[in-house]
């Protein structure tokens, strides 16, 4: 939302956020029948031997991470591309994982030829390598910042910047991911004992994922995720296959079920339909029901309201030609979203950047930081089950240190080498608008890492929405500033979030024993192979679906036309906005304020009530047809609670996640018959009756 990534309930702010409130319950239910019974989570693996940070870093692990990263970079791209609502994927990569390791070392122990067993540890370092991987998909911009320079978004926006564009290709697109993931990692190395140890960050998304990891690896948690494989498994085929069952009736413009005016012509014109989607049937089921009813309540006011009244002033507020432009109807709909987004991403950014700053400074007030670790020959027993974990996990943690010369020399050796690139990519990007973001980065990377570990809250696009204005009106219109903003803003946007995205994994590392080298290794391993398969896989959408990006595309990107609309703002200023629209922007924007205030000072028992500004922007330029089939997911998760909630808290994760991964995964074989000029055979499309 910048629902680029579905957040907990708190925010949805978190679009990039790659973890989910969900996956605590997920978690917690996998182990309840285990960590009940016995206070000490280490206490119950104190029999197993943990292995070296090298053998935890095993082949068959960073196997079975390219084929998941792979599933999950097609699933992420397809909804970057649809509308920007991306869930949490870390309770299916978590299942995964453990399912296609657990089934492999079964088959080996049956002949007698496992050398290693299947540990924790190695499967943190799945997830973590995975995320890392996938997560690319999300950051590397391919369905905002990137589709946003191209020429195609730029005809059909501002029309004064046509010139200002970089079509995307594959060598550049490769090249940049590498020049600029990477240096995240390095920036938070050096804090890693001050967060983890010092200051006691809770890092929730990283917890849950440690409990979740950890009861998979108890005799009743493996046999929970067992069936909960299975399920996913069921879900996976039906969606698959009643994708399949879709693509056969969509030859031709605005067929298919995906168009079908379950609701009337009339609404159906005003994108309010249900359009048989088991991916955002799937996703509904993972958010929170306060975004779901967010998203509709959102729909309805743009959609129902909104826009059929500015639609009557056609003629007068614009010019009835450019209804479909940045000039008309859709400069209104653009940017009254960008306006909402902002000031809840302004609102948030405050709040948390300023309980970061009095998080530091009550934490360098108190005087005691120390932490004493266990000795060798402690006895469990003579401590507290609390205290004796915490012991254990921080004597492993310390006990594989990353060198700070390592981070320091990464971090300025990768960034000269970008400063040096990036230019080179991006002419209008100069090397000192690199070197000024690179020396102001790991300072950002901090506070967002802090501020995710405080509330669970990443703003890493935000950090990019400001590097679009700030560089873009360094730039100047006349020197290419819609590229070197939109540029900036995917540097700013890479460095940001890898940084709390590996603070997070540092946690789940902690919580499960895994060494902090096997954790930053599987981070480069995954953000290496991210930056190959997410370009390889946009690409093969790009090159298969000549319309992406266009409003009646299957893949309309919307925040394409989001992101090149902030771009061009910041270079020109609000002469581009049409007749009363900057009006209606700062009311919107005060009101995201106001929602968010008061959202945070009535409490949580009554702001769950509240709507949720950001969530509410996301239909303005889309339509509420999506909103639909969360919604319908969410009333299938909520009688599901109704009627069974330990079945549907266990189980519904699973369902979700089977849904989402089989409706994506179709995506491959339909891009491979649309690339070899295999057309549907029918077109299924509902007309009004002709009148006698």
């Amino acid at each position: 939302m910048d629902i680029e990534k579905a957040a907990p309930e708190t925010s949805p702010n978190n679009l990039h956020h790659r973890h989910n409130h969900r996956d605590s319950y997920a978690a917690s239910d996998a182990g309840d029948a285990t960590t009940d019974a016995t206070p000490s989570v280490e206490k119950m693996f104190s029999g197993k031997v943990v292995p070296t940070w090298r053998n935890q870093l095993t082949l068959r692990a960073f196997v079975v991470s390219l084929i998941l990263s792979v599933l999950f970079t097609f699933i992420v791209l397809k909804l970057n591309l649809t509308t920007g609502v991306i869930p949490s994927l870390n309770v299916s990569a978590g299942l995964l994982g453990f399912f296609f390791v657990k089934t492999w070392t079964k088959f080996l122990e049956k002949f007698g030829v496992l050398k290693q067993p299947f540990t924790r540890q190695e499967n943190t370092v799945i997830q973590t390598c995975v995320v890392a991987s996938s997560g690319i998909a999300f950051s590397g911009g391919f369905g905002s910042y990137i589709l946003a320079m191209s020429s195609k978004i730029a005809i059909m926006g501002d029309r004064g910047f046509q010139h200002d564009t970089k079509d995307p290709r594959l060598g550049w697109m490769i090249g940049f991911l590498f020049v600029v993931s990477f240096l995240g990692l390095f920036s938070v190395v050096p804090l890693r004992k001050i967060m983890i140890i010092d200051f006691k960050l809770i890092y929730p998304s990283g917890t849950a994922t440690a409990h979740l990891i950890n009861s998979f690896h108890t005799p009743k948690g493996a046999k929970l995720a067992k069936k909960q494989v299975k399920t996913l498994g069921k879900f996976f085929t039906f969606s698959f296959l009643w994708a399949f069952f879709q693509w056969f009736f969509t030859g031709g413009d605005t067929c298919g079920f995906t168009n079908f005016p379950t609701f009337g012509l009339k609404a159906f014109s005003y994108k309010f339909y249900f359009d048989f989607s088991a991916t955002y049937v799937g996703v509904g089921m993972i958010c929170p029901y306060l975004i779901n009813i967010s998203l509709l309540l959102g729909a309805i006011l743009s959609w129902g309201i909104m826009w059929p009244l500015i639609e009557t002033r056609k003629g007068v507020w614009y010019d009835a030609s450019q209804t479909k432009t940045m000039h008309g109807l859709q400069g209104y709909q653009i940017f009254i979203a960008i306006a909402i987004i902002l000031g809840d991403g302004l609102y948030n950014f405050i709040k948390v950047f300023g309980r970061t700053i009095f998080g530091l400074y009550k934490q360098f007030q108190a005087k005691d930081t120390g932490t004493i670790l266990p000795s060798e020959h402690s006895d469990p027993d003579d401590s507290t089950s609390e205290s004796y974990d915490d012991q254990r996990r921080t004597q492993y943690f310390l006990k594989d240190q990353i060198p700070n010369w390592v981070a320091v020399c990464g971090y300025v050796a990768i960034a000269t080498v970008s400063i040096i690139t990036l230019p080179h990519i991006f002419h209008s990007l100069k090397w000192y608008h690199a070197l000024v973001m690179y020396i102001i980065a790991p300072m950002l990377a901090f506070c967002n890492a802090y501020g995710c570990g405080l509330t669970d809250w990443s703003l890493a696009s935000t950090y990019g929405k400001l590097a679009i204005f700030v560089i873009g009106a360094w730039a100047g219109a006349s020197q290419g500033g819609i590229v070197a903003g939109l540029a900036a803003c995917g540097v700013m946007m890479n460095i940001v979030a890898t940084a709390s995205d590996l603070s997070q994994d540092f946690k789940t590392g902690y919580m499960t024993l895994a060494s902090p080298r096997s954790m930053f290794v599987s981070q480069i391993v995954g953000t290496a192979m991210g930056c190959i398969i997410s370009p390889s896989v946009f690409w093969l959408f790009y090159k298969a679906f000549p319309d992406i990006g266009e409003h009646n595309s299957q893949y309309k990107a919307p925040y394409a036309s989001i992101y090149r609309s902030m771009a061009t703002l910041g270079v020109e200023g609000f002469g581009t906005l049409p007749k009363n629209c900057l009006t209606l922007c700062l009311i919107f924007f005060a009101g995201a304020v106001a929602i968010n205030g008061i959202r945070d000072f009535v409490g949580d028992r009554w702001a769950r009530f509240i709507p949720i500004p950001m969530a509410m922007a996301i239909p303005f330029f889309i339509g509420g047809y999506f909103t639909i089939d969360m919604c319908v997911g969410s009333l299938i998760l909520f009688l599901w609670q109704w009627t069974n909630k330990a079945n549907a808290d266990a189980f519904g994760p699973a369902v979700a996640s089977g849904l989402i991964c089989g409706d994506g995964i179709w995506t491959l074989p339909s891009s491979m018959l649309a690339l070899a000029g295999i057309k549907p055979p029918l077109c299924l499309q509902v007309v009004p009756r002709l009148h006698s």
